[in-house]
């Protein structure tokens, strides 16, 4: 058997915080999701201002990167470099930057998924989110 780690709702609300201070530092109307490693939806925060298809947006981006194991940008830059097949994927919709893989221990345990301003930016909102783990 193996023993892993699991995000605890603690966990969560900490890091949906540091990713809305990002957020707010930055002026950037948001949204954040919070993942587990299945995919499943643990948080989601829609800030003032953000455009309502972000609440969509956001969840999938986390689920493509927890599922995927890696950043969601990494699909996008293979789509735009000709591997156009992953659009055909099943289950990966989010894959756009802005899905990053929450990994401790060398294992993933979930996903942030941050949509509504220019991608980099979404991934920086989601990486903070991670840091406040450390």
């Amino acid at each position: 058997m193996i023993t892993r780690k699991a995000l605890e709702a603690a966990d969560v609300t900490k890091m949906l915080a540091a990713a809305e201070s990002e957020a707010v530092r930055n002026g950037w109307a948001v949204t954040i999701a919070i993942c587990d490693d299945g995919g499943h939806l643990l948080a989601l925060k829609r800030l003032d201002g953000a455009a309502p298809i972000s609440s969509y947006i956001a969840p999938e981006k986390a689920r493509c990167s927890a599922l995927g194991r890696r950043d969601s940008g990494v699909y996008e830059k293979l789509i735009n470099e000709g591997r156009t097949a992953f659009l055909s994927a099943p289950v990966l919709q989010g894959m756009l930057e802005g899905g990053v893989p929450i990994v401790v221990d060398g294992q993933v345990i979930g996903a942030v998924g941050v949509s509504g301003v220019k991608s980099t930016e979404d991934e920086q909102t989601a990486r903070a989110a991670i840091a406040a783990l450390a």
